[in-house]
């Protein structure tokens, strides 16, 4: 087997790609699961906005729950769920805070009101009524009215998911599924099959 075969970004690229091609809504959509402090599992449906051999990435609130979360325990899972092409994607690893340029130059991209509301949300935290947040954009509009500058808030950013394991699920007839895992050990990939 050849080292391009034991690279699992490979394989997901494939995947995405097609993903891309035949998901209606979102084929980037990926749920991160997280643990609590308290040892309870949280679940939610993020955006994946860049992958590579180092990982995969999307961007948040570091305050909001899942930041929370991220703070006490780095390891997290990701599923991707591709209902059109009867496939999954699960990969486990730990997270980190990608650097501030990095996490500048993606913000610098984004809508204006997006990063308006970057500023202007407490993300997970109870909201009393929706006028409260209409009113705390209008006040972030009023300080940076300038479109081009809106600086991005020192609690948003980038993370990275530095995948360890990764499984690529495909649905079979006769729930005689294939399930092919990629896992990094001791520096190095390997892979192997799991029964359905």
């Amino acid at each position: 087997m050849s080292d391009e075969n034991l690279n699992p970004i490979i394989q997901f690229k494939e995947w995405f790609n097609l993903a891309i091609s035949k998901e209606i809504n979102d084929p980037n959509a990926m749920c991160l699961s997280t643990i609590s402090s308290d040892n309870k599992p949280h679940s939610r449906m993020v955006l994946l906005k860049d992958y590579n051999d180092e990982g995969f990435v999307f961007y948040t609130n570091y305050e909001s729950n899942k930041g929370n979360d991220i703070s006490i325990n780095s390891n997290v899972c990701l599923n991707f769920h591709w209902k059109s092409l009867l496939r999954q994607v699960r990969i486990e690893g730990a997270i980190e805070k990608l650097s501030e340029e990095i996490s500048d130059k993606y913000y610098n991209t984004r809508h204006y009101l997006s990063r308006i509301g970057a500023w202007a949300s407490d993300q997970s935290r109870t909201l009393n009524n929706r006028k409260e947040l209409e009113e705390k954009i209008e006040f972030y509009k009023e300080k940076y009215p300038d479109e081009k500058k809106v600086p991005r808030p020192p609690h948003w950013g980038g993370l990275l998911i530095r995948h360890r394991k990764i499984e690529f699920w495909q649905d079979m007839p006769h729930r005689i599924h294939r399930r092919e895992v990629y896992e990094y050990q001791r520096g190095v990939w390997g892979r192997f099959t799991l029964n359905p």
